[in-house]
């Protein structure tokens, strides 16, 4: 994705016009209004047909923003907070840092207990995080709206008063807790050390970005609780801070406790601005790894600017013509010509440094080598200049960015986090009107420009990552050695003497009790039939001007034969590409056109067809869906090609130890005699099998218009909607049923069946069982209810053992998944290789205790509370909305069943509960599968006394 895709959709909507203050009038009245020490900065709302995040922004004595929106059109609040420093405030041989606060801030302070943050948010119906990336630190909680004043208790607590709460040990279990993210989310993953080799490369030694967000392993080591004492105090003060309160709110009242709650913590030392000198290249440097993996990936990365510099915005175009999707020239010269599974170019700007990259996957259909590969790109860029800009290459920038503006209001989240990181970064929370200004005022003649400036001909950082034992694949050789810099005296610059709290103005010890829970707004639905084959249910939302609409086909995966598993994903992927009258190319050109998006997947049980567009070009959008699904092309140029890149992203999936737990648990639950125990993309043997022949009989069977069903979330009122769908009368076709289901495998509990991933650094664990299809009401509803506080919940019996107190893994959890004909349990973690023995332990020893006694009245009370008040976030967003629809239509639920949910959380037993956990969770029907470096494991696993038994796939 380019970069202004990436701001627009990420971002949320970047707000435009300096904000409007307030008329002298007003602003002085509202002054006199306000709390001591509580300065009005701005106000803002936008004007008739301007697209803006009304907000209005203060500052307290201690330099704490303080920005509000108010957004009533849902019963919840989100609070970010969002602190001015990244992995780029830390130091040589000391990184780690930032990240590793964001793990500490969830660990209690002096007034919240430990684990108690995770419990107040879930408990009360909220879902709360923490990201760290190189720039900014943020900690975030949506929750409903009578939940705010404790968030801003929480939030004020560690942000004034961590230190005395922070102890030594709790500073070891989460330096293993990132030591086992860094695991599982780089070291673990194909490609996962790529993105650190590259940017040592690309950087001076000692640049800010040349080391990892979440830092180097022997940095992590050697750090103390003291310095990360220092880090806090140096950086986390509220001069450096953005609190943003978003939602269902009442501004006056939010402001009273914002400042009850933050005005007595004393500013932090003064923070200044990083210098952003521009990168620089002597010459082109060459770099490779080997990693496991199957697919060589080649990347390419020139210096360009910074956020924000008069140049992002044509670079960012210059990005998208490169290698922006199919109308770009990577995707004619490198996927279309089948010498690249997939290719791409994109601009990623951060606060300091942008870089223009692209980036190939080679096709070993075709060969594997690299040097070919670069050779293309580096002629693909040649031909741009031959190529230059056209007038739709700028049209499509103002729209799609005008269309990404838009759908990022859906959701206060987004909002919320858009007013965030612009006040952070540039001081004014509202960007939308002048992001759109400086992408409408890119020419032809800037491209051209930025791209003579910073691309052609200007040295560049190659990269190649390559499968074991393929040096000979790589690009070029080696030319470049990183220099490690030295290590820092001390892991802070700057500290002075901060202050500290003085005795707070009430009773901190005190929780703030919730105010009176919101009244719910579920969606009002309506029915109606499209045709007499398709039913169609929907809702409006006048939120923003754009209509969701979702095309599910039952059948998917269930409806295709063992033999040809692979095909209903194989046949959806042929619908996404030429129509009978126009190849892919032009009909991405068109969609792009309209900011639209039109999708064909398959799954288990379905296929799929989602719609997204602004309303204004819906006509437009629904007549290429209509061309697409009533008159497909299935040229052979384009089987061939899709074809042979599923055949080798599944080879390259078989790289992943996640995916391989994923396939081997299924085939163990479910045999490889029924769907269900067989990917729905297929596997290589399969798809392999499936002919284009094949794909046209799949396509007669499946879409049709009596496997239809539709959702729609849209600002229109129904009978407009149905009028614009008109098109898709002409669809006819009766149902298909469903060829019978598979024979079960006979279960083998008591065994740990054994996949071998040799280097693996961390082992998948996964336990369970088949178990009961979905219901709304029933017992698998209730099944939910029992297992939330064994596995359910971030402070679950599991997640808590594991994670917190052990420092097995980065997170671990249970749950129950239902279809429309089978379900299971599965209880999973992905640990560190050498505790791969002792956690399989842990997790049968939580799951035998939990059988034996089940859930106690405090868990009972607070999984009520959690799950019952948590429904107010279910349907904020159209996407949402429609995943509600949905359920209701798929199951036949009646339009309310989710009172008679509440009726059930409200009144279930314990004894009830507790007798299902007898039900389901018998240790002894278990079934365990390990993915993980046999030579390493294996010996453990034997000790605990299972028999091991390997599993092919």
């Amino acid at each position: 994705m380019t970069r202004w895709l990436l701001v627009a959709a990420v971002s949320a909507a970047l707000a435009g016009c300096a904000a409007e203050q307030l008329p002298q009038q007003v602003g002085a009245t509202a002054a006199a209004q306000l709390p001591a020490g509580v300065t009005l900065v701005e106000t803002y709302t936008p004007k008739a047909g301007e697209i803006g995040i009304p907000y209005r922004k203060y500052r307290l004595a201690n330099g704490l923003t303080v920005l509000l929106h108010e957004d009533h059109s849902d019963p919840l609040v989100k609070v970010d907070i969002t602190y001015h420093v990244g992995s780029d405030r830390e130091l040589p041989g000391r990184t780690g840092f930032a990240h590793l606060f964001e793990h500490m801030m969830f660990q209690g302070s002096e007034h919240v207990a430990d684990e108690q943050h995770f419990k107040v948010v879930t408990e009360a119906g909220g879902e709360l995080n923490g990201t760290t990336n190189s720039d900014r630190t943020n900690y975030f909680e949506t929750v409903p709206s009578n939940q705010l004043e404790k968030m801003l208790w929480l939030e004020s607590d560690r942000m004034g008063y961590l230190l005395p709460a922070l102890t030594e040990q709790k500073f070891e279990v989460q330096r293993a807790t990132v030591k086992n993210e860094r695991a599982q989310r780089i070291d673990n993953r194909p490609y996962g050390r790529m993105n650190e080799r590259f940017e040592q490369a690309f950087y001076p030694v000692g640049h800010p970005y040349s080391w990892p967000v979440i830092g180097w392993p022997e940095d992590l080591d050697r750090t103390t609780a003291q310095d990360v004492k220092d880090f806090f105090r140096r950086w986390y003060g509220p001069n450096n801070a953005t609190l943003t309160i978003g939602g269902d709110i009442d501004v006056n009242q939010t402001l009273t406790w914002v400042n009850k709650y933050f005005s007595d913590i004393p500013r932090g030392p003064d923070v200044t601005p990083l210098a952003k000198p521009l990168v620089t290249l002597d010459k082109t440097r060459y770099v490779s790894m080997e990693d496991n993996i199957h697919l060589p990936l080649i990347q390419i990365g020139f210096p360009t600017v910074y956020a924000r510099h008069k140049d992002e915005a044509p670079l960012d175009l210059l990005a998208n013509i490169l290698g922006g999707g199919k109308t770009s020239i990577l995707y004619k010269n490198l996927v279309k010509d089948g010498y690249a599974v997939q290719a791409g170019a994109s601009h990623p700007c951060q606060e300091l440094s942008c870089k223009l990259t692209v980036y190939a996957l080679a096709n070993p259909a075709k060969g594997s080598a690299l040097a070919p590969i670069e050779k293309l790109i580096r002629q693909s860029i040649d031909e741009f200049e031959t190529r230059g800009v056209t007038d739709e290459d700028l049209q499509k920038v103002k729209i799609q960015f005008r269309a990404h503006s838009i759908f990022s209001l859906q959701s206060v989240s987004g909002k919320v986090s858009s007013l965030a990181a612009n006040q952070t970064f540039t001081g004014n929370p509202n960007q939308i009107g002048n992001d759109l200004a400086r992408y409408d005022a890119v020419t032809k003649d800037d491209v051209m420009r930025v791209f003579r400036e910073y691309v052609r001909g200007k040295p560049s950082v190659v990269i190649s990552v390559v499968p074991k034992g393929g040096e000979a694949l790589v690009a070029a050789a080696d030319n470049f050695t990183p220099t490690k810099p030295a290590i820092a005296d001390k892991a802070v610059m700057g500290l002075s003497a901060a202050a500290l709290p003085e005795h707070s103005s009430f009773d901190r010890n005190v929780m703030p009790l919730a105010a009176k829970a919101p009244v719910l707004k579920v969606p009002e639905l309506w029915d109606a039939k499209l045709t007499d084959h398709i039913a169609i249910m929907g809702t409006q939302s006048t939120e923003t001007p754009t209509t969701e609409l979702i095309v599910y086909l039952n059948g998917g995966h269930r409806l295709e034969p063992l033999n040809k598993s692979g095909l209903a994903a194989l046949t959806a992927d042929m619908l996404n590409e030429s129509s009978a009258k126009r190849s892919s190319e032009d009909l991405a050109q068109a969609l792009e056109l309209l900011g639209s998006s039109v999708s064909f997947s398959a799954s288990d049980y379905q296929s799929v067809i989602r719609v997204t567009s602004l309303t204004e070009n819906l006509d437009k959008t629904i007549a290429i869906v209509k061309e697409r699904l009533l008159e497909p092309g299935f040229k052979d140029t384009d089987f061939n090609r899709v074809k042979q890149q599923t055949l080798q992203t599944l080879q390259h999936m078989a790289s992943d130890p996640n995916y391989l737990a994923n396939e081997g648990f299924s085939k163990l639950l479910f045999g490889s005699d029924n769907s269900l125990g067989i990917s729905s993309g297929g596997t290589l043997q399969t798809v392999a099998g499936i002919t284009l022949a094949d794909v046209k009989a799949f396509y007669a069977e499946q879409y049709r218009a009596g496997n239809a069903q539709m959702v729609t979330v849209t600002d229109l009122p129904e009978a407009q909607l149905l009028a614009k769908l008109q098109p898709l009368t002409a669809w006819q076709g009766t149902a298909m049923p469903l060829p019978a289901a598979g024979s079960l495998p006979e279960s083998h509990p008591g065994v740990v069946f054994l996949i071998d991933k040799p280097g693996a650094a961390q082992s998948v664990i996964s336990i369970g069982k088949r178990a009961l299809p979905y219901d709304a009401t029933g017992d698998f509803f209730k099944t939910y209810l029992m297992n939330y506080p064994l596995g359910g919940a971030f402070n679950s019996r599991i997640n808590l053992n594991l994670r917190e107190d052990k420092g097995y893994t980065y997170g671990a959890r249970s749950f129950f998944a239902g279809g429309s004909e089978l379900g299971y349990f599965e209880a999973t973690a992905s640990v560190r290789t050498d505790v791969t023995d002792k956690a399989l332990a842990e997790f049968m020893k939580e799951i035998s205790h939990y059988y034996a006694n089940g859930m106690t009245p405090d868990e009972q009370a607070f999984m009520r509370a959690s799950i019952s008040q948590g429904k107010a976030l279910d349907y904020e967003t159209p996407y949402q909305k429609a995943g509600f629809i949905r359920m209701i239509q798929k199951y036949q639920l009646p339009h309310d069943f989710t009172a008679e949910q509440d009726k059930i959380i409200a009144q279930i037993s314990i004894e009830q509960l507790n007798q299902l956990a007898k039900q389901w969770l018998d240790p002894a029907s278990m079934q365990m599968l390990v993915v993980g470096d046999k030579s390493k494991i294996e010996a453990g696993l034997q000790a605990l006394g299972y028999k091991v038994v390997n599993l092919p796939l």
